[in-house]
C-alpha cells in the first residue's frame, strides 16, 4: 500500500481508506483528489457523482449509526488504488444507491452514462443473491448455485462489477468490529469461499490476502492474535539477519552492473496459519515467516540476479519456481527460490517492476491502459477463468453440484503439468490422468487405459503433481467406465464420463433413474462396472449365493483399464489372494498375497495398490 500523506492532517493514504470518523464532505472529497491525483482529469465526473449521492442518501445513516456516505467514499477509494477508470470510481461511489429510494436506472444512465448503469446494475443483483458459504445440501445448495452462477456471468459481461464488489466486501470486513460474532464469523466464512479465492484468480494479491487475514482475524481470532505477535518478534529478531542478506544482495547486484530495489516483507498471516495446518506445527516453530522481494528493470536481470543469489548462498532442491516462463493462470509473474542464508532458510521472490503491478492488482492493471500507461499489462478476456465461465454459460449448467464444482475447479488451487512435446495443461488441484486425457481432447480421454509420470506408470486414480511430464496411453477398444468417476475431479471430464454412459451403458440410465426415485442405496456398488466388494481370499462358493465365474482378469481399483503383469515368481492364479504394485516399467504387477519378493520390493508402502479377480 502507498504511503502519500495529506500534509495538512497528517493522514497517509491508508488511514484515510480505512477512517469511519471523517463526516466533512468536502474535504472528504479534496483528501480523495490529493491522494489519487491521476483523477484530476475526472474531476467534474466524480464530483458530480458525489454530490448526487450526498444529495440522494442526505440524512440517511448505516445500521452502525454512521452516515451513508462513508462507505460509497471508502470503497471508491479501494478502487482508486487499484488504479481503475472513472467510470470504476463512480460505480463504487453508487454501488448500493438504487436500493435508495426515488433513485432510478434511467436517471443514473442520463447521468453518467451506459457504463455505470451497467456495473451498479450487476452490483445491485449480486448484493441481493444469497451467495454465502454452503452448509449442507438439496435446496439451499442448489440455490446457491443458482446465485453463484448469476454473479459470475455478471462477471463475464463486465469484470468491473465484480472488482466493485470486492471492495464493497473488503471494506465490510474492515469495518466489522461493531457486530456480534455469528455475524463476524458468517461475513469472514463467505470472504474466504468466495471472494479471497475468486480475488487470486483476478490476480489481485494485496486484495486476496487481506481477505484471507480478516477472515482468520474474524473466525479464529486466538489464532490470528497468536501469529500477529509471532511475526513482530521474528520481523524484530531477524531484523539484523535481513538487513545483512539485502546488502548481500545489493553488492552483487552493484558489481554486476544491475540497479535493483530489495524488500523485506513478512508473509500473510492466513497463508502462516495454512502451513501451520499442513505442517502440523506452532507458528514459532516455522522458519520462513519472511521473504525478500527483489525488483529489476528487466526479465534478464531477473535471471542474472537469481544466479547471483545462488551463488551466495545455496538453494534448496524442489523450491525454485518460474513463473516468469510460465505465468499463472491470472498473469503473475515472478521468480521464486528458497536458499539457506547463513544456516536459515530465505524465500526470495524477484521479479521486474511491471511485473508487480500486475502482482498487486491483477486485471486492475487492464484499465492502466487506458489511463495512459504504455502498454495493456492484463488482457482481461485472456485469463483461464473467463474462458471457463464461458464455456460454463454455453452449457447452461443447471445442476446441483454445480456450487461444489464452481469451488473446486475455478476457485481451488491448479497445477501446471506438460504433455510429452511441452504444451502446458492447467488442472486443479487433485486432478488425475483421467481429467489430463480429457483436457487434451475428449477422445484421447475415452480410450485412456493407462498414464505415465515423468516415464514411470502411474495408476488412473492417482493425483497428478506440479510439472510432471504426464503421457497417456489409449487402447481404441476401451472406452469410460462408471469407476471412473471416483478418479475424475474435473467437471468436463465428469461430464464426458457421464454422458458416454448415458448414451452407450443402460444399465448406467437404469441404475441413475432408480437412484433418482429413491431406489438401492447400493445401486452403484452393484453397478457392472463397479462391482461389489468381494474378498480375494475365500476359495469356496457360498451355497446361498448363485456360483461365481473367473474371466481371467484382474481390475485394479475398481477399473480394468491398466495394464497389468502377473509376476513369474510366485504365478498367481484365480482364485488366489493377490496384492498389487505400481512397477516402474510393466504397469501393475500382481502378486500371491505374501509374496516373499512382493515384501521385499522398495517403498511397497507408497507402490501399493488394491487389487482383486474380476468375476462375472
Amino acid at each position: 500500500m502507498m504511503t502519500v500523506t495529506n500534509k495538512e492532517e497528517g493522514m497517509t493514504q491508508e488511514e484515510f481508506i480505512l477512517n469511519n470518523e471523517i463526516t466533512d464532505t468536502d474535504f472528504l472529497m479534496e483528501s480523495f483528489f490529493e491522494f489519487f491525483p491521476s483523477y484530476q482529469m475526472e474531476r467534474n465526473k466524480i464530483l458530480s457523482a458525489w454530490d448526487f449521492l450526498l444529495e440522494k442518501t442526505r440524512g440517511l445513516s448505516r445500521s452502525c449509526g454512521r452516515p451513508y456516505f462513508l462507505h460509497p467514499m471508502r470503497v471508491a477509494s479501494i478502487l482508486a488504488q487499484n488504479n481503475l477508470d472513472a467510470d470504476s470510481i463512480v460505480s463504487g461511489l453508487f454501488h448500493n444507491i438504487l436500493s435508495v429510494p426515488d433513485v432510478t436506472v434511467e436517471e443514473i444512465e442520463e447521468k453518467f452514462g451506459h457504463n455505470v448503469t451497467t456495473i451498479i446494475q450487476g452490483t445491485a443483483k449480486i448484493t441481493a443473491l444469497p451467495i454465502s458459504s454452503a452448509q449442507g445440501g438439496g435446496r439451499k445448495t442448489l440455490q446457491q448455485a443458482d446465485s453463484i452462477r448469476k454473479m459470475l456471468f455478471a462477471m463475464v459481461g463486465d469484470v468491473r462489477v465484480i472488482l466493485v464488489k470486492l471492495a464493497d466486501r473488503l471494506d465490510r470486513l474492515r469495518n466489522l468490529k461493531g457486530f456480534d460474532d455469528k455475524t463476524r464469523r458468517a461475513v469472514a466464512l463467505e470472504a474466504i469461499d468466495i471472494w479471497a479465492p475468486l480475488a487470486d484468480r483476478l490476480g489481485m494479491s494485496s486484495e486476496k490476502n487481506e481477505l484471507e487475514d480478516l477472515s482468520l482475524k474474524y473466525s479464529n481470532p486466538d489464532v490470528f492474535a497468536q501469529i500477529k505477535a509471532i511475526v513482530a518478534q521474528k520481523k524484530n529478531e531477524r531484523s539484523g539477519y535481513l538487513e545483512q542478506a539485502v546488502n548481500e544482495i545489493q553488492a552483487a547486484a552493484k558489481n554486476a552492473g544491475v540497479e535493483i530495489s530489495v524488500s523485506s516483507r513478512a508473509k500473510h498471516f492466513y497463508s502462516i496459519y495454512q502451513k501451520m495446518r499442513k505442517r502440523n506445527k506452532e507458528a514459532s516453530e516455522l522458519f520462513d515467516l519472511l521473504a525478500l522481494r527483489v525488483l529489476c528493470k528487466s526479465v534478464g536481470e531477473c535471471y542474472t540476479i537469481l544466479g547471483l543469489v545462488h551463488n551466495l548462498w545455496k538453494p534448496l532442491e524442489g523450491r525454485f519456481k518460474d513463473y516468469i516462463a510460465m505465468p499463472k493462470s491470472n498473469g503473475y509473474q515472478s521468480l521464486h527460490t528458497t536458499v539457506i542464508c547463513h544456516g536459515k532458510p530465505l524465500e526470495i521472490q524477484i521479479r521486474t517492476d511491471e511485473m508487480h503491478r500486475v502482482a498487486e492488482h491483477g486485471v486492475a492493471s487492464h484499465w492502466l491502459y487506458k489511463k495512459g500507461s504504455s502498454r495493456d499489462l492484463v488482457d482481461v478476456k485472456n485469463l483461464s477463468i473467463f474462458n471457463q465461465l464461458r464455456r460454463l454459460r454455453d452449457e447452461h449448467s443447471t445442476d446441483e453440484n454445480f456450487f461444489n464444482e464452481f469451488k473446486n475447479e475455478l476457485l481451488r488451487d491448479e497445477i501446471v503439468v506438460f504433455t510429452p512435446k511441452g504444451d502446458v495443461i492447467r488442472l486443479p488441484l487433485g486432478s488425475t490422468a483421467i481429467d489430463f486425457a480429457y483436457a487434451i481432447h475428449s477422445e484421447i480421454g475415452e480410450k485412456i487405459v493407462g498414464a505415465k509420470a515423468n516415464g514411470k506408470i502411474i495408476p488412473l486414480g492417482t493425483p497428478l503433481e506440479n510439472t510432471q511430464i504426464v503421457e497417456v496411453i489409449t487402447n481404441p477398444q476401451t472406452h469410460p467406465v462408471e469407476g471412473w468417476l471416483k478418479f475424475a475431479r474435473t467437471s468436463k471430464a465428469r461430464q464426458k464420463i457421464r454422458a458416454w454412459l448415458s448414451a452407450n451403458d443402460a444399465n448406467y440410465g437404469a441404475r441413475n433413474s432408480s437412484a433418482a426415485k429413491g431406489g438401492s442405496k447400493n445401486a452403484a456398488s452393484t453397478s457392472a462396472n463397479v462391482p461389489a466388494q468381494k474378498s480375494s481370499h475365500k476359495k469356496g462358493v457360498n451355497p446361498n449365493n448363485p456360483p461365481v465365474h473367473h474371466s481371467g482378469k484382474v481390475r485394479v481399483e475398481n477399473s480394468r483399464n491398466f495394464l497389468v503383469t502377473l509376476a513369474k515368481c510366485c504365478n498367481p492364479k484365480y482364485p488366489d489372494a493377490i496384492c498389487g504394485y505400481v512397477s516402474r516399467a510393466r504397469g501393475i504387477t500382481v502378486h500371491r498375497a505374501g509374496c516373499l519378493t512382493y515384501l521385499r520390493i522398495p517403498n511397497l508402502e507408497g507402490r501399493s495398490v488394491k487389487v482383486e479377480w474380476e468375476e462375472d
